[in-house]
């Protein structure tokens, strides 16, 4: 028997699901997620699309993922630019396709309301995001993304 997966927009009543999630994905990286403020943050997203949008991933009505994307202005596109904000497939869940059918999903949405390019941050020895995306069709700029703080992550490191 197969299994039904899915990757839908998701609502303010995902709001816990997706702070599990996160705090999940960020604990692979030994990082320590604030769960309040997480939880403001998907609200705050949720309550304004203007600013992104938030897919779940879902294997068999399962959570197994979701995908955080912000929206911005860009000079150098002419437009606005999406941002692939963060990213996650439950580990049970990885190589099977459903991350890729995902970011898919993303691009289809995006190219709908006329983001014009799509960013992504990776880290430097995270070839396996870098693989997956590099086949999804991003490619380096060449170009290094660097931060200013002005306030506290949802995170700790």
């Amino acid at each position: 028997m197969g299994h039904t997966s899915m990757t839908r927009l998701a609502t303010l009543s995902d709001v816990d699901v997706l702070v599990r999630l996160m705090r999940d994905f960020y604990a692979e990286s030994n990082i320590v997620l604030h769960e309040g403020p997480a939880g403001r943050t998907f609200s705050a997203l949720l309550e304004d699309p203007r600013f992104g949008q938030v897919w779940l991933m879902q294997v068999d009505d399962v959570p197994a993922g979701f995908v955080v994307l912000t929206v911005s202005f860009s000079m150098e596109y002419g437009g606005l630019r999406g941002f692939v904000d963060d990213f996650y497939v439950a580990p049970a869940y990885r190589k099977r396709g459903l991350g890729h059918a995902a970011l898919e999903e993303v691009t289809r949405a995006c190219r709908q309301v006329g983001v014009r390019a799509l960013l992504v941050e990776v880290g430097p020895d995270n070839e396996a995001a870098l693989s997956a995306y590099r086949s999804a069709g991003f490619a380096d700029t060449g170009h290094a993304l660097l931060s200013l703080a002005l306030a506290a992550p949802v995170h700790q490191s």
